[in-house]
């Protein structure tokens, strides 16, 4: 599984179809990271390496998506996005939860383990 670039209309049927919902509705079948970017963004080059990693190792368990803010500045919009990198981690259930900026690679995994996956990993160890 590599990271997948969505448009809107790709987000509408995918993610969440808020031109008619107004409350938050999932419709994917996976947690999801949701990557809003832009191609001039110095740190959004820098975690796309880490988040085709993970896209690799939570292959079937987690999607990631990326939202290019410049192509999409509706969906950046509705997110009210005004610093990227932004990640949307969108659990199955519940209310997703943005984090900004450039997050390392043990963050992001803690996030997906704890917010995703609902493994408290350092619980485990």
């Amino acid at each position: 599984m590599k990271t997948e670039h969505l448009t809107k209309a790709e987000f509408l049927t995918k993610v969440f179809d808020y031109e008619n919902n107004k409350e938050w509705k999932y419709q994917g079948d996976t947690p999801a990271i949701i990557d809003f970017y832009a191609d001039w963004c110095g740190p959004c080059k820098m975690i796309a390496p880490v988040l085709e990693e993970l896209a690799k190792e939570y292959d079937g368990k987690v999607k990631i998506y990326k939202i290019d803010t410049e192509a999409e500045q509706e969906l950046a919009a509705v997110f009210g996005i005004r610093s990227i990198p932004s990640i949307l981690f969108v659990p199955k259930e519940g209310q997703p939860q943005m984090a900004q900026g450039a997050l390392p690679k043990p963050a992001m995994e803690n996030a997906i383990n704890d917010i995703l996956l609902g493994e408290n990993v350092s619980a485990h160890s």
